[in-house]
């Protein structure tokens, strides 16, 4: 630390003798002056960089986006490396929040300055060319998709379509009615440009990196089904599937989310990561550092300590409910099952074991496979601080897609095209198709096929079950030890309440903005 106070010491007085000495020099116009946003927007180069911009902007917010709903929900505990590791996170999992919460904040605040971004693009670019074109229809896509989880996770949201002025920052909240338009103008505006690209193929990794006209199609069917708009939906999910440009991924289903597998024939919509050592640092993520599994808790020996990145911190461990789901519909040697969750008992055998007198909090002896944290995922292998990983983060594949379909199909009485869409699933899970589908047959294979991929929370809410599936959650907490499962810690108040159909708005933005009003119950 001395060295660094003598160094910026030196850099000050430098900088002062740099002043007087060239003050003679210092009369020039527009000095450091860089422009403003009327001098940009012009080119097309101007135009990459804005909708760059955007692109960057949806990465950052994942972080936040991810944690949140999927502690929301009831696939995972929380975990951590004990009790109050991260109190934000356990208030969402245990339903002891409030609209102080900072994650809450955090992703509706993400949301708007995605909103913002965007916004800059589709007000400031001019439609001259095929670049500015499309930099402007994936901005209108991104805008869409922000609103589209303000409406179904806070409902009232205020509605921004444009970059706000100075005299339009305190909004009034909007209507789920007028979010839902929003979402749907600027899905169908995106598509209808015939701006967006497709992929050449299902093998085409490269186009697949940026949105396409087949992911604007996808969310704006999944707008259509969470607003029970059932014959609309599928049909926009339909023209995804006619296209022939994306396709159940064949190969282990337990690489399926790993880098080995970004932008792949399955993948809809990623926030990208680069296998680039010289960026590594300006990239990294804790995403894939908290879900791993709780390294300074385990002994990692025979073939796990060739293959695991070690470093990691033992967040978003599985339910034995979600374990149970699928040992229900599959089988203890269920081919998903075992490319998706481990028991202690196989996880012994792989070469993890609990240390002698450790536990590992929020587990109840269930571990996530199919997010395993593997060295192949690591641009460098850092046991120290495991956050230069470079596997995609996953917001949408074409699993969920045949899911939607599947539902949307059901809904609107076409039983044969429903049950099509969902045997592909199946089938790809090894398991016997069915003859006959309902929408319970449906909420089962989504939850298993897509658990811990930010789903269930909103699909649990439309569905009206979260209050059922929800009401005992954060009750207790278990730990587990080398003696087995232990439960030390009792909530007196858990668990999801008639307000939790929608969250709070932040405390911070009604503090702010006399015009917004919290929502019901809060």
């Amino acid at each position: 630390m001395k060295t660094r106070y003598i160094s910026c010491l030196v850099a000050a007085l430098l900088g002062l003798f740099a002043m007087t000495s060239c003050e003679d020099r210092l009369d020039i116009a527009k000095h450091g002056n860089m422009g403003t946003k009327d001098d940009f927007y012009k080119t097309d180069q101007q135009a990459h960089e804005a909708i760059t911009d955007v692109y960057v902007t949806f990465r950052g917010l994942y972080y936040n986006w991810f944690f949140l709903k999927n502690c929301l929900a009831d696939d995972v505990w929380s975990g951590g490396g004990s009790r109050g590791d991260n109190a934000e996170m356990e208030k969402l999992n245990e339903y002891n929040f409030g609209s102080d919460n900072s994650m809450i904040q955090s992703v509706y605040s993400g949301l708007y300055n995605l909103i913002y971004s965007a916004s800059l693009v589709t007000d400031n670019v001019k439609p001259e060319t095929d670049t500015a074109r499309r930099a402007i229809a994936e901005a209108r896509f991104f805008r869409a998709w922000a609103n589209f989880e303000l409406v179904t996770l806070w409902g009232t949201a205020p509605v921004v379509d444009h970059a706000l002025k100075t005299d339009e920052y305190r909004p009034a909240n909007g209507t789920p009615e007028q979010l839902w338009a929003a979402v749907e103008k600027d899905l169908t505006e995106a598509i209808g440009s015939g701006a967006l690209a497709s992929k050449g193929d299902v093998n085409d990794r490269e186009t697949g990196i940026r949105v396409t006209k087949e992911v604007a199609e996808a969310y704006l069917g999944k707008a259509y089904l969470f607003q029970k708009k059932y014959q609309q939906a599928a049909t926009e999910l339909e023209k995804v599937i006619d296209s022939g440009k994306y396709a159940l991924y064949t190969g282990e289903y337990d690489m399926l989310l790993h880098a080995a597998n970004n932008n792949g024939c399955e993948s809809m919509l990623e926030a990208q990561l680069r296998n680039d050592s010289e960026q590594a640092w300006t990239q990294m993520t804790m995403l894939y550092l908290m879900q791993g599994w709780r390294t300074d808790k385990l002994d990692y020996t025979g073939q796990a300590a060739t293959e695991i990145a070690t470093g990691t911190y033992g967040f978003m461990n599985p339910r034995k409910s979600l374990y149970d789901a699928f040992v229900a519909e599959e089988g203890k040697d269920g081919y998903r099952l075992n490319s998706t969750i481990r028991t202690y008992e196989q996880m012994k055998q792989y070469g993890i074991s609990v240390k002698s007198g450790a536990s590992l909090y929020g587990s109840e002896g269930y571990f996530m496979w199919k997010t395993r944290p593997l060295k192949a995922d690591c641009v460098m292998d850092a046991p120290y601080f495991q956050a230069l990983q470079y596997t995609d983060m996953r917001v949408m594949r074409y699993a969920e897609v045949l899911l939607l379909a599947a539902e949307a199909e059901l809904e609107a009485g076409n039983q044969a095209k429903a049950l099509g869409c969902i045997n592909q699933i199946r089938t790809r899970a090894k398991l016997a198709p069915l003859t006959s589908v309902t929408l319970d047959d449906i909420k089962t294979e989504k939850r298993l096929e897509l658990c811990l991929e930010s789903v269930r929370y909103q699909d649990l809410i439309r569905w009206g079950d979260a209050k059922t599936v929800l009401a005992q959650q954060g009750k207790e907490i278990p730990s587990l030890t080398n003696s087995g499962v232990v439960w030390n810690f009792k909530n007196d108040s858990y668990g999801f309440k008639d307000r939790n159909v929608l969250l709070p708005i932040p405390l911070k933005e009604t503090d702010l903005n006399p015009n917004a009003h919290q929502n019901d119950k809060w």
